[in-house]
Formats: C-alpha cells, structure tokens, sequence
C-alpha cells in the first residue's frame, strides 16, 4: 500500500492539470466585456477601479465553479498537486498586479493599469500553464503581447484593448480549449 501511495503521489506530482473549463474561460470573456462597457460609462476613476474589482471576483468565481464542474465530471481531484503548482504559479503575477494597480490608481496613472493587468495575468497564465494543457501558456503570451500594445497604444484604446483582451481572448482560447479538451 505504501507502494502504491508513493506512485499515485509521484504520477500526481508530474500531472497535468487538465481541468482548465473552456466553457468557463468563454463565461469570462463575457463578463468582461460587459466589465468593460460598464467601466467606460464610469464617471470617476474610483468606480471604474470598482467595476473592474467586481468582475475580477466574477471571474474568479467563474473559474473555480467551472473547474470543479469539469473536474468532478472527469471523476479528477480538484486540489491535485498540478491545481496546487498551477495556484502557486499564478498567484505571485496576480498579486504583482494588485500591489501595481494601487500604486498606479494612487500616482494618477490610470493609463497604465489595463496594459499592466494584461501583462501580468498573461505571466501568471504561462506560468500556471505548464501544469495544464498546450494551449493555456499560448494564451497567456496572447495576453502579454496585447499588454505591450496596450502600454504603448492611445489611452482612447483602453476599452478596445480590455474588451479585445479578458473579452477577446477569454472567448476564443475558451471555445478552443472546449473544442479540443472536453469543455
């Protein structure tokens, strides 16, 4: 038994995480476009902080309801040892980006926030992709080529780029990743 215990440990350890939800990734993007119009009709940057801060629980929400769901479907653990490598790796760029996003919403640098937010959610996407499938890593580099655009673009963008990026690109890898990996 102890035998079989340090296999299954080991083989969990070098897993994949495969129960990344496309269907959910696809629910994301929705919300955030939705996000994003809200946010442009704000009338103060404080609201459109807040509306962004809302749909950041949204999406978190989404995604580990839609995780546990294809999980559970798959009869796969959730809290594997590839869910935890993927939460530590994502983790650190998440937590970068809300310590830089009260910084810049402090400095009046509000120009700078949805580039920053791309750029750091797409390095934590390729990080946490590792442990999960091919495509994952592929779309986090999507998110940070579209963070460099955002950064060096006209503020008038803002909206465009967030609605291209967390909508856009949400939508497409998710129907990609349903496609090929089971919803």
């Amino acid at each position: 038994m102890d035998n079989l215990r340090f296999i299954r440990e080991t083989m969990e350890r070098a897993g994949t995480f495969t129960a990344v939800s496309g269907w959910g990734q696809v629910a994301m993007g929705l919300t955030a476009i939705v996000a994003a119009l809200v946010g442009s009709r704000a009338s103060t940057t404080a609201m459109w902080l807040g509306v962004w801060l809302a749909e950041a629980v949204v999406a978190a929400v989404i995604s580990v309801a839609s995780m546990a769901i294809k999980s559970e479907s798959a009869n796969m653990p959730l809290l594997s040892g590839p869910m935890r490598k993927l939460i530590l790796s994502f983790a650190p760029p998440i937590f970068a980006g809300c310590v830089l996003t009260l910084i810049l919403h402090e400095k009046a640098a509000l120009d700078l926030i949805p580039g920053t937010w791309m750029l750091l959610y797409g390095a934590g996407v390729i990080s946490a992709g590792t442990y999960s499938v091919r495509i994952v890593p592929v779309m986090g580099a999507a998110f940070m080529a579209l963070g460099v655009v955002a950064l060096v673009a006209p503020t008038s963008w803002a909206t465009a780029m967030l609605i291209a990026s967390f909508g856009g690109l949400h939508i497409l890898f998710g129907v990609l990743i349903a496609r090929r990996h089971g919803g």
